[in-house]
């Protein structure tokens, strides 16, 4: 099967990134959010990712500004899901949120489009019924700024069709990703699997007053030569992601900690607007942050 139109539901940090990145490696992209106000946010953010190309790429205004022509917005599922493909949900991880949008995607979309989820936590077999189409769904998991981390995690059910599995490899592929195929279920899949343990780490430390947020990635910097420490992945990676995260492996444990770090990354970032490097603001400020500072180990 061959993709060349393709819808995103969900048009917040990732999925207006998804849908942008899309529409500039020549595929036909309609972006889907129930909030008209968010799908505004996502056509600004369009004209400030293509800026980010043309200096993080070297990319020609013409090629970004050709990405324009082939995406469209819209808050009306039917119009949103016409003629398409593939569609890719990266809407808020939560089951049961998920579980009702495919509800109705299922009902609405045609019979060719395969579905994808964007999730970094859940699994396919907790939503491939409620698809109605299970053998034509799977996980196709990006990371945050798409155009420079280029990854992409695809994970199927043991229902998933083996043509559309690597239906969807290709397309990853075609936009420019190092794809990752997974051969089993696993929450978290493998980036996920490694970094949530470390963020937690992380977090841990932090909430329990053992060092203040700098003081920890200033330790991991030095140690492992990395660019940059927990807290400034947590805000590349987006406070509202750590939050909700946080909040459902809370819920579904019963784990206090995460549930204490829930409450204080809402309390004092989310409720702030505070919400990582996407809004100017996380754990530091952008566009020029703490750590990247040459003194900053010093």
């Amino acid at each position: 099967m061959e993709i060349k139109n393709v819808t995103v539901f969900g048009a917040g940090t990732l999925g207006a990134q998804i849908a942008f990145h899309t529409a500039f490696r020549n595929f036909n992209i309609r972006l889907h959010d129930v909030h008209d106000e968010i799908l505004q946010q996502a056509q600004q953010k369009s004209v400030s990712l293509a800026n980010i190309y043309q200096q993080d790429l070297g990319v020609s205004r013409q090629e970004t500004d050709s990405a324009f022509q082939r995406l469209s917005y819209t808050t009306d599922m039917d119009e949103a899901v016409k003629d398409a493909d593939l569609i890719i949900e990266a809407i808020p991880e939560d089951l049961q949120v998920k579980i009702d949008f495919y509800q109705q995607l299922g009902k609405a979309a045609p019979e060719k489009s395969i579905f994808c989820t964007n999730s970094s936590t859940l699994l396919p077999s907790q939503m491939a019924s409620a698809t109605g189409r299970p053998e034509r769904f799977l996980a196709l998991h990006f990371a945050n700024q798409i155009w420079r981390l280029n990854t992409a995690e695809i994970m199927g059910h043991s229902g998933t069709d083996p043509e559309v599995y690597a239906t969807v490899v290709s397309f990853a592929k075609a936009i420019g990703m190092i794809t990752f195929e997974i051969k089993k279920e696993i929450g978290g899949y493998i980036l996920n699997s490694l970094l949530i343990p470390f963020l937690g780490s992380a977090n841990s430390l932090y909430y329990n007053e053992v060092a203040d947020y700098q003081t920890i990635d200033k330790c991991w910097m030095a140690a492992t030569n990395s660019p940059m420490g927990p807290f400034g992945i947590i805000d590349i990676i987006g406070l509202t992601t750590t939050y909700n995260v946080k909040k459902l492996k809370g819920s579904m444990t019963g784990n206090e900690e995460d549930l204490k770090a829930a409450q204080f990354l809402k309390e004092n970032f989310l409720d702030k607007g505070k919400l990582g490097a996407a809004s100017g603001e996380g754990f530091y400020k952008y566009p020029n942050p703490a750590y990247r500072d040459p003194d900053f180990l010093k």
